[in-house]
């Protein structure tokens, strides 16, 4: 075999990312010392981002399967069936360091990623979600990434054609120096049209199809799987630079080549390029790979196997076609005006092997490379360690107000819950003319020439699961849940991003560790798998002086089923003169004391700048009874609004119900409880409905519940709806109050 110039010192395996002990296992599964392109290879594989050794074992006690489940994880994306042979399809993605290094091409490529998971299996991409989270708005840089970010994402969905219809973005110092952006898409596909990686067939041509390689990216992978040290700017290179235009282009003519039968195996080129798309195909479809590196289309002269192999440049897919079917599938590509190269061919020797200038520059087996990666148990602390180490205490004393309007326009402004319309403008939400619904607690799209729609939230609270992992993993889900049911949808399926700090210190692992256990018991108890997802680890800096990490942040996408949009529900108030329900359990109809309704709310932050206490409990067996309540409650025509109470409490549900209706409310307050735990305690599995026919909802009640279960949710009356005011503010002051931190900060 060809050397490869370069000797491989110890510097040179420790700048690749690699242990002493992981060094030692790539000599074992070689039998000798690599060359610097298989050195670059395994290091790019054994990546965090690829790999996930220190989560794989941990990964693989969450509940992926259903009736309804086509294909959980372990494809580009994960995929469900919707009724008529047609299949849901998605997944979500980080870009998080990226984007903090170049916030708008970091974004982008975000989002075209993503695309090209999902349409690489054969769906047409119908929606776009995000979560977003940033540091301090008033950190000197913040206002920077923000504007880069949104203007990426924008930039590159609104050309691409494709709506985004929802997302999510928070503000918190932790993520003053390690910004995260989470990209999600949701494609359709007809379930015998749908498309796997798995190359097969000894001689069958790989074929490199899209935009040319060049060196932008390389050791995209690897740069993301570390922590960022003080000179954050100079990873600038390893960002990736996108082209919203051609990413169309690859949309269209792959489903054109999609509607024949010349495909075997198809996988886009995204984290470590060329080398994980290779090695997943060859992987999973058992078999060996064969390229000539001479045959891959370069944009940029004298590039070596090595930049090859690790670029990240975009819009690229590698397929696996069937003998007889080249010439056809070029002209495809030709039409479209993309590059299109036959680079090698499908082997039964499962070794990648790479040839350059006619000599071979690298022999490795495949299975060292993926399956056999490393996988690391690292230890975590206990629940209760845990607790201890994070300084997680009851609240001292609960406080309370006597000015709840006052409270109501302050946290209406804040950076947390004021209007998001600064960021939604700058997206095409209504491209493609199949979106339903923006802006309520999800997203809701058409499939396109049926009475069939798609509901899509992302959701979770960071500041819960830094709290208790555990109950905050649970409400996670359980969020995600009630927003799909909150637009009349049923919940179907989960993908995940899971943002967490360096999994090498044990009190990081343990939020891990604890906040999927919470997950996978959410999901089992709400019969809402996770098919699809992502693992991002190392979100902590140095680059502010503080070595700080992130809160942890499993974020959540959640995907439902609505069988007829024409029973699609809102949250506004619909008219003046209806009643207002606040769904809730029983048990909580009287206060308990000792459950800290305001621990760790947005107004014990926001008025009194305390954080404290602990995360409100997620009673799982409530949020899947309560959510079986509303959505029935909607198909039988019985409420004309649906709000979900999250961030803020009921005063915040109450108040942007409100504005988006342009009706005030009188409302009233359980004086069972304080008022501020009343109307801003952030207790779980509630829902506030409207009733046009109060007769008609009794009439309902009477009839009883369908078991001892759906008991457990109780209505309780808490106003009516009309006039211009609630709690003694106009809606024209919430409104102006919601929308002015935005106004401020970005035009002010």
């Amino acid at each position: 075999m060809a050397s490869v110039e370069s000797a491989i010192t110890p510097e040179v395996v420790e700048q690749h990312g690699f242990s002493p002990e992981e060094y030692d296992r790539v000599l074992n599964a070689l039998g000798r010392e690599p060359n610097l392109v298989e050195l670059g290879i395994f290091s790019v594989m054994w990546s965090e981002h690829c790999s996930y050794k220190s989560s794989r074992l941990h990964l693989k006690k969450l509940p992926t399967e259903a009736p309804w489940v086509i294909c959980g994880p372990g494809e580009n994306a994960g995929v469900i069936d919707i009724g008529d042979g047609q299949a849901a399809i998605f997944k979500m993605e980080s870009h998080n360091h990226p984007s903090y290094i170049e916030p708008y091409q970091g974004a982008a490529t975000g989002v075209g990623g993503i695309l090209r998971d999902v349409f690489t299996m054969g769906a047409r991409p119908v929606a776009n979600a995000n979560a977003l989270r940033f540091g301090r708005p008033d950190h000197p840089k913040m206002q920077h990434l923000v504007k880069g970010v949104v203007s990426g994402i924008g930039g590159y969905g609104n050309c691409v054609g494709v709506p985004t219809v929802c997302g999510e973005t928070n503000f918190h110092p932790a993520y003053d120096g390690n910004i995260l952006v989470n990209a999600m898409t949701v494609g359709v596909a007809d379930q015998d049209k749908i498309f796997y990686s798995a190359a097969t067939g000894v001689g069958n041509p790989i074929v490199y199809v899209g935009s040319k390689t060049g060196r932008d990216g390389i050791h995209g992978a690897t740069m993301a799987s570390a922590d960022f040290e003080e000179d954050a700017d100079a990873k600038r290179p390893t960002v990736q630079v996108g082209d919203p235009f051609t990413e169309k282009l690859l949309i269209e003519a792959c489903l054109e080549l999609m509607a024949t039968d010349a495909i075997v195996a198809i996988q886009d080129m995204g984290a470590a390029g060329l080398t994980s798309s290779s090695v997943e195909m060859a992987t999973n479809g058992k078999a060996g790979i064969r390229l000539d590196m001479n045959m891959v289309p370069c944009r940029e002269d004298g590039m070596t196997p090595y930049e090859m192999m690790l670029s990240e440049s975009q819009e690229r897919m590698l397929m696996v076609l069937k003998p007889g079917k080249e010439a056809m599938a070029q002209a495809i590509f030709d039409k479209w005006e993309l590059d299109f190269a036959i680079i090698g061919e499908v082997t039964d020797t499962q070794h990648m092997v790479l040839e350059f200038d006619g000599e071979v520059v690298c022999d490795i087996p495949l299975g060292p490379l993926a399956a056999d990666a490393p996988e690391y148990d690292r230890p975590y602390l206990s629940k209760e360690d845990y607790t201890a180490w994070a300084g997680i205490a009851p609240m001292r004393e609960r406080p309370d107000t006597d000015d709840v309007g006052g409270d109501v326009m302050k946290l209406l402004a804040s950076p947390n819950l004021s209007s998001r319309r600064w960021i939604a403008e700058q997206y095409d939400s209504q491209v493609g003319a199949d979106t339903l619904q923006t802006g309520g607690d999800a997203g809701v799209v058409r499939v396109h020439g049926t009475k069939k729609a798609l509901a899509i939230t992302t959701d979770c609270t960071p500041r819960y699961v830094h709290a208790d992992p555990y109950e905050g993993g649970k409400q996670a889900i359980a969020e995600a849940y009630r927003n799909l049911c909150a637009v009349g949808a049923r919940p179907l399926a989960v993908t995940n991003c899971l943002n967490f700090a360096n999994p090498q210190r044990p009190e990081i692992m343990s939020q891990f560790v604890h906040a999927l256990e919470g997950m996978g018991a959410a999901c089992r108890l709400l019969d809402f798998p996770i098919v699809s997802g992502n693992v991002s680890l190392y979100n902590e800096s140095k680059a502010t002086g503080g070595g700080s990490a992130i809160l942890p942040t499993p974020a959540i996408g959640g995907v439902g089923l609505i069988d007829d949009y024409e029973h699609m529900m809102t949250m506004p108030f619909k008219a003046a003169g209806e009643t207002i329900y606040l769904l809730h359990a029983e048990e909580w109809a009287t206060a308990d004391p000792e459950r800290s309704h305001l621990g760790k709310s947005l107004w014990l932050s926001e008025i009194h700048g305390r954080d404290e206490g602990r995360t409100p409990p997620t009673d799982l067996t409530v949020e899947k009874n309560a959510g079986r309540i509303v959505r029935q409650l909607i198909a039988d025509g019985l409420v004309s609004a649906v709000h979900d109470v999250s961030d803020g409490g009921l005063a915040i549900a109450l108040a942007e119900m409100a504005m988006a209706g342009g009706i005030g409310a009188e409302v009233e307050w359980n004086e069972e409880y304080s008022k501020a735990a009343w109307w801003f305690g952030e207790d779980q599995g509630r829902y506030v409905v409207t009733v046009p026919d109060t007769q008609a909802l009794n009439e309902a009640l009477a009839k009883g519940t369908e078991n001892d279960e759906t008991a457990s949710i109780g209505f309780r009356r808490i106003g009516r709806t009309g006039g211009d005011t609630l709690f003694g503010n106009s809606v024209a002051a919430m409104r102006a109050a919601h929308q002015s931190f935005f106004a401020d900060w970005m035009e002010g």
